[in-house]
């Protein structure tokens, strides 16, 4: 991507003024609006690709102190209450950008942990709607994201769990009728579940035999496919370690997902321009 200055926030404006046009002003007239719905989504993405901040009060100090000149802000209450209004938008937006069309789709999931494991009982932010997951790596307490990526990794589509869901239930929403092979570890690999699939979108799931499947025959292309699998793994692994993607310092369960969404809306415009 190529380096970016403070001033190419501009094009950035234009490119989100494209996907949602502004409406004209109120015949009637009325009070003004200092910071315009995509302003706001343009300030939290562009905070992503210059300097990835963790939390919203982040962005704000980011924007006070490089783009003030440009932008109006509002108080810090407003600016909250308006990220949390932005979060419609920028899911849109990112529904937008999806790469649906992709037939070859890489699938997998990765815990978004709200608070570390040991805070679990005291964490009150996200009760009732995060849970106890486990994977190999052990147990977690929050959320999971499911996502399906391409051979180039941009996203094919994204879908959000609490942390306790198995992942084969969730590949209808990783897939569509333009997927010709979803290939995913080893989890992806129920049967009733794979049938399905095939009778709705006439898609094959295609995941690694379990290791007492000692006859069971794979063919060369299934082989390379399965090799190509980490794909989605370093999607995931640039998501948390380069733009920050889990995070326990969000007040509000809208927090945490006005913080999950603009990741991924980031992600997939470093990828689209």
């Amino acid at each position: 991507m190529r380096l970016l200055r403070s001033h190419h926030i501009a094009k950035l404006v234009e490119v989100v003024d494209t996907f949602f046009p502004r409406k004209a002003p109120s015949p009637r007239g009325g009070r003004p609006v200092i910071l315009h719905q995509n302003e706001v989504v343009a300030l939290l993405v562009f905070s992503c690709f210059v300097a990835p901040q963790r939390t919203l009060k982040g962005v704000y100090g980011l924007a006070q102190t490089f783009y003030w000149r440009r932008f109006h802000l509002p108080t810090y209450k407003s600016w909250i209450r308006k990220c949390h209004q932005a979060l419609p938008q920028m899911y849109m937006f990112l529904d937008q950008l999806l790469d649906k069309d992709i037939p070859i789709r890489f699938m997998d999931s990765t815990m978004l942990e709200v608070c570390r494991l040991v805070r679990a009982d005291r964490h009150k932010v996200a009760r009732g709607v995060a849970d106890f997951g486990k994977n190999w790596q052990g147990w977690h307490y929050g959320f999971k994201l499911h996502a399906s990526c391409g051979p180039t990794g941009r996203l094919c589509a994204v879908w959000f769990t609490p942390a306790n869901e198995h992942d084969a239930g969730q590949i209808p929403y990783l897939v569509n009728d333009a997927t010709v092979i979803a290939v995913g570890d080893g989890t992806y690999s129920a049967r009733i579940m794979r049938e399905k699939i095939w009778r709705e979108h006439k898609a094959f799931i295609l995941a690694p035999p379990h290791p007492k499947q000692k006859k069971k025959i794979m063919a060369g292309w299934q082989h390379l496919l399965l090799r190509a699998r980490p794909k989605i793994e370093c999607t995931f692994d640039y998501l948390k370690e380069h733009l920050n993607l889990v995070s326990s310092f969000p007040r509000s369960v809208m927090g945490y997902f006005v913080h999950y969404v603009r990741i991924l809306l980031s992600y997939q415009l470093m990828w689209g321009f």
